[in-house]
């Protein structure tokens, strides 16, 4: 059997058309049609229904896809542990979303300068979600914020960033007193449900403010945009760049002490591929922390 033909059906599932898994191959769609066709008379049974220029899963084919995708997984760690002399592969990496949009990026121009031959595949998730794909194996690494629990023997963490708790105010009222601005404006509350969030509450409750609850949501661009609006303020980590343009916001610094949010690199010691985790490390000190790569 062919492992290209597996690939195949999993990019047509992805996808949700001949079409664009095509597209994603380079390959034609009659080429994708005809390496389905090969498949199933191989493995006896129909994996993908066809509806005009759609396609969807058959019950036979949901019931071998995370094989199929587990295989393939296993034939590109093959090559990763042939090549020893050379760095290829494929690495799984997750990313919280403020580290997939501020860091992630100028760490990845930095490794695929250095190695063109290693393949990343990226999952977006919360930290609390990549911590657990790193345990269970399902990922290499994660750049994630730092847990407030004890990690298992089997991982390892590293610190890339802190980014200190801070007052995100119209611009307007950059002059004013933090603590006053908590207490008098409406305040647009980081998710509690989330770590950062958890870290702002306790920070409240420690220096006995007791806000004026207006809007609470876990999405720091938009917590900045609707400051700039005027409909409250807010006490969020001061996170990597890049913002929303053409904002008026001030970032003003707490009176009291706050521990910041932490953002580092999380990875398992038994991946196949630590190689290429022990390469994305590097390259991740030299980005975020040049002083000490």
């Amino acid at each position: 059997m062919e492992t290209q033909f597996l690939n195949t059906f999993v990019t047509v599932v992805d996808r949700g058309s001949m079409a664009a898994a095509a597209r994603s191959l380079h390959i034609t769609p009659a080429a994708v049609a005809q390496q389905i066709r090969t498949l199933e008379r191989e493995l006896g049974a129909p994996l993908i229904a066809r509806a005009g220029r759609t396609v969807s899963v058959t019950a036979e084919g949901a019931r071998i896809l995370q094989r199929a995708r587990d295989l393939l997984r296993d034939v590109s760690d093959l090559r990763s542990v042939a090549n020893e002399s050379g760095m290829a592969g494929e690495l799984r990496l997750g990313a919280c979303p403020t580290a997939l949009a501020g860091l992630v990026p100028d760490i990845l121009a930095r490794m695929v300068a250095k190695f063109p031959e290693i393949n990343v595949f990226i999952r977006p998730g919360y930290s609390a979600d990549l911590y657990g794909a790193v345990e269970a194996g399902d990922l290499d690494a994660a750049m994630v914020l730092q847990a407030p629990f004890s990690l298992p023997k089997t991982c390892d963490w590293q610190l890339l960033r802190e980014e200190p708790m801070v007052v995100l105010a119209p611009a307007r009222l950059a002059g004013r007193d933090p603590h006053e601005l908590l207490r008098d404006e409406p305040l647009i509350r980081y998710d509690r449900h989330e770590w950062g969030g958890r870290q702002a509450d306790e920070y409240l409750r420690r220096v006995g403010i007791v806000p004026r609850e207006r809007f609470e949501l876990n999405a720091l661009n938009a917590i900045a945009v609707m400051v700039d609006r005027g409909l409250g303020v807010s006490l969020v980590p001061d996170w990597a760049r890049p913002w929303p343009e053409g904002l008026a916001v001030a970032r003003l610094p707490l009176p009291a002490p706050c521990e910041p949010r932490r953002i580092g690199m999380v990875w398992s010691r038994s991946s196949v591929r630590i190689r290429q985790v022990n390469a994305l490390l590097e390259e991740s000190r030299a980005e975020l922390l040049p002083g000490r790569s």
